[in-house]
């Protein structure tokens, strides 16, 4: 990512001293290209043109954090599949991201084969044959394979020129009503600031559709839960819009298309520590449904992804835990009721989804969760 943004993603404490994403990073970049010096993130001369703004969604690609994953892959357009030249193809959590993104309907992949500067020609070369044999009847069948070498900067350049060849800026409506899917959230006030000069909590995330602007009026959904004569229930959450950023600027209004935050006149202690993440934004009165309980027709996987060993997915039994990634919330679930086809869950945290939304559903598998199929959102 460094290579590509010229930014460090990796910003919590945890991630700098393991040296490993935990949770999703954040990243703006201009691409340049003119014939002289190519594909680049800087104007290098009066003839170098700005191709466009790409944001960078950094997912981790350990298999304990696939959840983060799912949730992250709900924001983006396309992916980059990161291979080790110096290990086998396909690592088990190689095989387990390539079948998140053929869930959740990505179909723009570039591979990146990284670290060819640790082995042989030979070595690479028989590395790049593994992944095409991996990749042989998915999503990713004809995505460009890039060779790079990251530590020494070696063809960031050709990153970025499949980048623009092959995950195209999607067309977007902008008619429909706007929704926002919340990836982080955030108080950026620092302990012991002035009471006076306090700010409202901040929501980073991804516009699906539609405008959003300065000053407008929206919900939070599925919002918070709440103790009411005796009983929780969940509300959904009303503020208002004071900032917009995107792309780094200060805007008056934001499109689909890359990251963005918005500056929210909500107490900073409702959205510190990513509570909101997963949060879908809309406009007061025009979010999807909440959702405390699903009836799902699920797809399961053959066998289980992620694992070393060929699992077979037994059939969904009642009484069992499951969890699901519904755009970017997490979330999960008990089996409370089984019928032909069919699987009734009780969600411990409801998700705000539109009808026809995609569901990622996770077992426990030992001490894991692993991905074993897919379903949609019904009424």
């Amino acid at each position: 990512m460094l290579g590509l943004t010229g930014k460090w993603t990796d910003t919590h404490s945890e991630e700098v001293k393991r040296g490993i994403t935990i949770k999703l990073g954040y990243a703006d970049v201009d691409f340049y290209n003119c014939d002289e010096h190519g594909f680049g993130r800087e104007k290098k001369c009066s003839k170098c043109e700005k191709q466009r703004t790409v944001s960078f969604v950094d997912a981790p690609g350990h298999e304990t954090l696939m959840a983060t994953m799912l949730s992250g892959s709900a924001i983006m357009d396309g992916a980059l599949l990161l291979v080790a030249a110096n290990e086998e193809c396909p690592q088990p959590q190689t095989k387990e991201h390539l079948m998140a993104l053929e869930i959740v309907g990505l179909k723009h992949v570039v591979i990146i084969q990284n670290k060819v500067d640790l082995v042989t020609k030979e070595e690479a070369l028989k590395n790049y044959d593994q992944i095409k044999k991996f990749v042989s009847g998915t999503i990713a069948e004809s995505a460009p394979i890039i060779p790079v070498s990251a530590k020494h900067n070696i063809n960031i350049n050709c990153i970025i020129q499949a980048i623009e060849e092959f995950i195209p800026t999607p067309e977007r409506d902008l008619s429909k009503d706007p929704l926002m899917f919340v990836a982080r959230s955030f108080d950026v006030n620092k302990p012991g600031s002035d009471i006076s000069k306090l700010v409202g909590g901040v929501l980073g995330g991804a516009l699906k559709q539609g405008i959003l602007k300065t000053s407008e009026k929206i919900e939070i959904g599925p919002g918070r839960l709440v103790q009411e004569k005796g009983t929780e229930k969940w509300i959904l959450i009303s503020t208002e819009i004071v900032s917009l950023v995107t792309g780094g600027s200060y805007v008056e209004s934001v499109k689909p298309g890359g990251s963005i935050a918005l500056q929210t006149k909500l107490d900073p202690a409702i959205v510190k520590s990513d509570q909101l993440a997963g949060s879908v934004v809309g406009l007061a009165g025009k979010l999807p449904p909440v959702w405390t309980e699903l009836k799902l027709e699920p797809n399961l996987l053959e066998h289980v992804i992620g694992s070393k060993e060929e699992t077979k997915v037994d059939p969904i039994k009642k009484g069992e835990p499951l969890m699901l990634n519904v755009n970017a919330m997490t979330t999960a679930g008990i089996v409370v009721g089984l019928e032909k086809n069919k699987i009734h869950i009780k969600l411990k945290r409801p998700v705000c989804a539109e009808v026809g939304s995609k569901i990622a559903i996770s077992r426990r598998i030992g001490t894991r969760w692993r991905l074993v199929g897919w379903s949609f959102v019904k009424k």
